[in-house]
């Protein structure tokens, strides 16, 4: 019996940040699709496994846990030793990408979102985008990536020279990003942010998860 399951979306953000650390360190798990268009996630037995009613929910044997990069961190220290690292054991280089994952999670991931629904979803259902939301978080996404050329000009990631959660942690957004023209047109036009989003995005790994999301789109 696989001890670890995985109640989720295929095509959720935070759902996908899960399911890759998963596969980066190379753990079986089972994964338990949740139908948000039927709400879902927003009824028994779910609710019970989050009470904030948002994908995913987690389970390792009697442990449970929600909130994706909480999980991401967990799978991390209780494996550490399987599949890639994706962690420090110095702690002043931990620390560094602990910082990232932090701007991934109040810098990044904020205006990104925001353009996913505004560009992606909003479409997909049939509703009308919001050109002045998409104006507003393109110019803070704009600064984001700005300081990304800076700090990926000195390192091959964003906390150094080894991939780890802080860059992990932006693929799922990234995933959708880079299917928009306007998006895809402000990573190309910085050469260390795009070859870095080259390098995440081809690792088989994630390639697993994208093809779950994709298959469910």
């Amino acid at each position: 019996m696989v001890a670890i399951k995985v109640h989720g979306s295929p095509f959720s953000t935070a759902t996908m940040r899960v399911l890759a650390s998963l596969y980066e360190k190379d753990i079986d798990f089972e994964f338990i699709p949740v139908d948000m268009s039927k709400g879902e996630h927003k009824q028994e037995p779910f609710i019970s496994r989050n009470p904030f009613g948002q994908v995913p929910a987690f389970e390792d044997g009697d442990l449970k846990l929600f909130e994706s990069r909480a999980i991401t961190k967990y799978i991390v220290l209780q494996y550490g030793e399987k599949g890639t690292q994706l962690f420090y054991p110095d702690a002043k280089k931990q620390a560094i990408s602990f910082l990232w994952a932090e701007v991934e999670a109040h810098q990044f991931d904020p205006a990104s979102s925001k353009l996913i629904f505004e560009l992606t979803f909003k479409p997909m259902f049939g509703m009308t985008t919001d050109q002045s939301v998409v104006e507003e978080n393109e110019a803070k996404l704009v600064k984001v990536l700005d300081v990304y050329e800076e700090n990926l000009s000195k390192s091959k990631y964003l906390a150094g020279e080894c991939f780890t959660l802080a860059d992990l942690h932006h693929l799922p957004n990234l995933h959708y990003l880079t299917k928009i023209p306007s998006a895809k047109k402000l990573f190309e036009s910085r050469p260390h942010v795009n070859a870095w989003i080259s390098d995440i995005t081809s690792r088989p790994t994630w390639s697993k998860v994208a093809a779950m999301s994709n298959q469910a789109l």
